[in-house]
């Protein structure tokens, strides 16, 4: 494996741009491929069956891509489907997780929310790690329509206001400390959730252990010892949403896949 080889980091959309950001952030000298499957977003209403046969596929076109590590990040495809992409290839993969952990461990009110897709909610993986923390009241909240809202621009809509404060009031009142992110869609909602809840309430989401975790596997694979770290992004829609969440600094190529 030639350590100058890309980092490749797939989501059901744009979300994961979150989770890109915090590798790049951490990793300056790695190249990066990022893939958008905004075309099939969002993961979260599909079928187990449905969301690893899109994880493999968006698989099978980074490897195209020659990279040498895979960031599945997004959550609903990890906790469906890294099994089973660890299981048919031969190349690392680092998934993301709802951060119960953390919030469970040092909250004070043993209430935590979380806010996350039916299929991350749903998942094998998801309930296993939440049996560990029967102590913590866990409020489960499915974010209906929030992926949508964010894929089509409208963040800061009346809508989202609307739909944030339906979803995070009645957890407001079950007297939450932590609110857990479970989409890597849903920290670009962070200063919108912040308008609603209230200050003590501590948000938490799973970027940067991500980009830790990617960090240390590549100390057994091989750091790009180089500095050809231009960003390579793709999507199968429109690009225009991709490029504004980006900052609009960066090439995105519109690629049907």
């Amino acid at each position: 494996m030639d350590n100058k080889q890309p980092i490749g980091v797939f989501d059901s959309g744009i979300g994961g741009t979150s989770i890109w950001k915090e590798i790049h952030n951490l990793l300056p000298n790695e190249k990066t491929i990022y893939l958008a499957d905004s075309k099939n977003a969002p993961y979260g209403e599909k079928s187990k069956e449905e969301i690893i046969r899109l994880s493999m596929k968006n698989t099978d076109f980074l490897l195209d891509m020659n990279c040498k590590l895979i960031v599945v990040a997004c959550n609903t495809a990890t906790t469906n489907a890294i099994r089973e992409l660890r299981a048919k290839y031969n190349v690392p993969f680092i998934g993301i997780e709802p951060a119960i952990k953390p919030a469970a461990i040092n909250s004070k009110t043993q209430v935590i929310g979380i806010l996350a897709t039916k299929g991350t909610l749903n998942s094998e993986l998801f309930n296993k790690t939440t049996e560990m923390f029967f102590e913590t009241k866990i409020i489960e909240q499915i974010g209906f329509g929030l992926v949508e809202l964010i894929e089509n621009g409208k963040i800061d809509s009346p809508e989202m206001d609307q739909l944030l404060r339906s979803y995070l009031e009645p957890m407001i009142e079950a007297n939450i400390d932590f609110l857990v992110l479970g989409c890597s869609h849903y920290p670009y909602l962070i200063p919108q959730i912040r308008k609603i809840i209230p200050d003590h309430i501590q948000i938490i989401d799973s970027g940067l252990a991500v980009a830790r975790q990617t960090q240390n596997v590549l100390k057994e694979i091989g750091f790009n010892p180089g500095n050809d770290n231009e960003p390579i992004f793709y999507t199968n829609t429109n690009p225009n949403v991709l490029k504004t969440i980006l900052g609009g600094t960066y090439v995105v190529q519109e690629k049907d896949f």
